[in-house]
């Protein structure tokens, strides 16, 4: 096979819960524009319509779809209503995350944190499982993660200064879980051709202008640490999406790929 053909998604139907937010919009342009019919997934079915109808006037194949993933009711009848529709789910992203909580432990209580498992915990392994199973029995499947720099690091708390930002404790805790579970599913069903990875971004600031830059104490400081002297941009997780859902990785699985400017190879 030619090897921009192992890239091609063409006849592909792709589920990218949280697809219309910051990432999510990119990761489902990148699907669209590699050939996959894309479902874009969250609570809010107006902007995922919104975002599904963006992509459909570039004329790619994008529908939107109401998915609460702290609702386990919710989350079977979009499987099968997913799969009724537009056949079988060959993709699965899971990129949707919940930021309630994000405090300090001393701040953090019991109701906040179970309230943002409820998401990042549970309906992950939800959605995982709704899906994961069909795949086995379709002979194949593959799942992608979406989990952060704070998944295979500490927080390094003196880029936030003086600034009142924090980065929170539940945050952390739920992205070394997403790499963990990327790695037990990716054992598991290996056998079943189902390849499960997960991509690790670092920080997300794609039109801080140099000034912007300069005014702001914690880009200043995070940009002054990363290598490769800026922040993540709109297109820098579309290849690496692209990659792990095509066949281009077909040899690829348990991997998490860091995308952070090198901001951890320090």
């Amino acid at each position: 096979m030619n090897v921009l053909e192992m890239f091609q998604l063409a006849g592909k139907m792709a589920v990218v819960t949280g697809g219309s937010g910051l990432y999510g919009a990119h990761i489902s342009e990148a699907l669209c524009e590699a050939g996959a019919t894309v479902l874009i997934a969250s609570r809010n079915l107006e902007r995922c319509e919104e975002e599904a109808g963006i992509l459909r006037s570039k004329g790619h194949r994008a529908h939107g779809m109401k998915l609460d993933l702290a609702d386990e009711s919710s989350i079977a009848a979009f499987v099968e209503e997913a799969e009724a529709a537009y056949g079988g789910i060959d993709i699965l992203v899971n990129n949707s995350v919940s930021r309630t909580g994000l405090n300090d432990i001393e701040k953090t209580s019991a109701e906040g944190w179970l309230a943002a498992q409820q998401v990042n915990g549970l309906g992950l392994m939800l959605m995982s499982k709704a899906v994961v199973g069909r795949m086995r029995e379709r002979g194949g499947g593959n799942i992608i993660n979406i989990a952060s720099i704070q998944g295979i690091l500490g927080p390094h708390f003196p880029v936030y200064g003086d600034t009142g930002m924090t980065s929170g404790i539940e945050y952390t805790y739920a992205k070394w879980g997403m790499v963990g579970m990327t790695k037990w599913l990716a054992n598991y069903y290996g056998k079943h051709n189902i390849r499960v990875n997960c991509i690790s971004p670092g920080g997300y600031n794609p039109v801080g202008t140099s000034k912007e830059i300069q005014a702001d104490e914690f880009l200043r400081n995070y940009i002054e640490r990363t290598p490769l002297g800026r922040m993540a941009d709109d297109t820098d997780i579309k290849g690496a999406i692209v990659y792990l859902a095509s066949d281009a990785s077909k040899y690829v699985t348990g991997h998490n790929l860091v995308l952070d400017g090198g901001w951890s190879s320090w």
